[in-house]
Order: C-alpha cells, then structure tokens, then sequence
C-alpha cells in the first residue's frame, strides 16, 4: 500500500516537479486524479498531466494534493 505525503508549500510543489512524483489529488473528500505527475503550478492553480493529452487544472485552495510513496 503506498503512503501519502501532503504537499502544501511551493518548496513542496517544487520538489514534486522536479523528481517527477505521482500525485493524488483530492476536492470535497473525493479522489479526483490518481497517478499523474505536476507538470507547471502558479499560486492559484496546479497543473497535472496523466498521459500525452491528459491535462488536468486543480484550484489549489479547493484541492488537497498528496506525493505517492509505493
């Protein structure tokens, strides 16, 4: 079972993209995305992508974004 790290910061973010970790991304207490990579963030919005044309935007300040550790 894999475990999740919350990430909240920019630092967090930054780190995320860089390694090119698989994230969990959750709105209202429902997983919306599972497994796909940050591709960009800004301060309002998290980019992810899952596959070549699977491109996703999360309002940051709705969603709450895990780092996958399997």
């Amino acid at each position: 079972m894999p475990t999740l790290r919350e990430l909240f910061t920019d630092q967090d973010f930054q780190e995320a993209l860089n390694r090119k970790l698989h994230i969990r991304v959750f709105r209202d207490d429902h997983m919306i995305d599972n497994g796909s990579m940050i591709i960009r963030f800004t301060e309002d919005t998290i980019i992810t992508q899952a596959g070549v044309d699977e491109l996703s935007y999360h309002p940051r300040r709705e969603c709450q974004f895990f780092e996958l550790k399997k």
